[in-house]
C-alpha cells in the first residue's frame, strides 16, 4: 500500500500555476484510482484559491477536480488569509487546522505519507 499526501500550493495566477494544479490533480487521481493506496489531497497557502475556481462547473478542470474531491481538504488558516473561507465553507470541502490553523505535515510524515507538493 502506498500513502501519498499531495499538497497544492500553486496560486490561480498564470499559466504555470494552472499546469501545477492540473499535474497535482492528475497525480491525486492516479492514487485515488488504486484501491490499495491512501490519498490525502490538501489545498494549502495560495492553493486554497483553487477550490472556488474548480467548484465552478464551467471550469475546464472541474471534472478532474470532482474525481478527487472526496479526498480533498483545505487549510483553514490559509483559506481565510487568501479570502476564500466563505467559498470553501460553501463548497463543503473539509478544512484542516491541526497545526496552529494549518495542516500538519509532520503528522503526515509520521503516519507514513510521502509528501508531494505542486
Amino acid at each position: 500500500m502506498t500513502k501519498a499526501a499531495i499538497i497544492i500550493l500553486a496560486d490561480t495566477d498564470g499559466h504555470e500555476n494552472l499546469g501545477r494544479v492540473v499535474n497535482g490533480l492528475e497525480a491525486a487521481k492516479e492514487f485515488a484510482e488504486n484501491d490499495e493506496d491512501e490519498l490525502e489531497l490538501i489545498f494549502d497557502g495560495a492553493g486554497t484559491t483553487w477550490v472556488p475556481e474548480l467548484e465552478d462547473e464551467d471550469h475546464d478542470y472541474h471534472d478532474l477536480y470532482q474525481s478527487v474531491r472526496d479526498d480533498a481538504a483545505v487549510c483553514d488558516y490559509c483559506s481565510g488569509a487568501f479570502g476564500v473561507a466563505d467559498a470553501v465553507a460553501d463548497s463543503g470541502v473539509v478544512t484542516v487546522d491541526d497545526n496552529d490553523g494549518h495542516p500538519s505535515v509532520r503528522n503526515l510524515v509520521a503516519d507514513g505519507y510521502e509528501v508531494i507538493t505542486f
